[in-house]
């Protein structure tokens, strides 16, 4: 590996009770620590960043430092670990990034840790097992697995309603009338009284009903 001018390592966490941070101020100061003050000989270690708030802000978070990392033109050696199977995808983005995981083998049910990095990104998460493995009751491990399940499912459906095409405004042959006075509209120049009638002439074109001299709406 060679030798580095520092290490900088974020591996864990807790409250600073003395200066009033947080948990995940703690780790903020830690990863802004590591950013800042990296240099090109140097080696960084991270561990689950991210994972003091929330899910999305954690991937966020984690995704964005390592993005920083990666394009850093130092180019310092980061050891970077995560559960966020998201970011595996930036190693298709940066040539310099490569994943590793921590082999495990299941067998007749029972998950066995092999003790070794293989090339690669882990198939899927073992949080579930691991806390069989420690002794979580059989009751809440079942628990777990059924909403997971439920999760899963959710996260699917989700994708599925947010892949559905979007009709643009723009796209629609109705509104062609409309686009064309927007572009045509000399907007530095116009004065109030022409800007109104010419957004009352697009709410007629719109069919929306127009507001009488008292603020009520009449029907054309």
């Amino acid at each position: 590996m060679g030798v580095a001018d520092r290490v900088f390592t974020r591996i864990g966490a807790g409250d600073n009770l003395v200066q009033g941070a947080s948990t995940f101020m703690v780790e903020m100061n830690e990863a802004a620590n590591i950013l800042n003050n990296s240099t090109e000989k140097s080696l960084i270690i991270i561990d689950e960043l991210g994972r003091g708030t929330s899910t999305y802000d954690g991937i966020s978070i984690a995704w964005s430092c390592l993005e920083y990392i990666a394009g850093d033109p130092r180019h310092c050696r980061c050891l970077f670990a995560t559960h966020f199977f998201e970011l595996i995808e930036l190693e298709e983005k940066f040539p310099n990034i490569k994943n590793f995981n921590a082999a495990v083998k299941e067998w007749q049910g029972k998950l066995h840790f092999l003790h070794k990095i293989e090339k690669g990104p882990a198939d899927r998460s073992y949080g579930i097992h691991v806390a069989e493995l420690a002794g979580i009751p059989p009751s809440a491990v079942a628990r777990a697995r059924e909403i997971m399940k439920e999760l899963e499912n959710k996260h699917i459906r989700t994708d599925k309603t947010s892949a559905a095409p979007q009709l643009s405004f723009f796209d629609d042959g109705r509104y062609e009338g409309i686009i064309k006075k927007i572009k045509n509209a000399d907007t530095d120049n116009m004065k109030p009284v022409a800007a109104l009638t010419l957004l009352d002439e697009m709410k007629t074109e719109l069919g929306l009903p127009e507001k009488d001299g008292h603020g009520g709406k009449t029907e054309k």
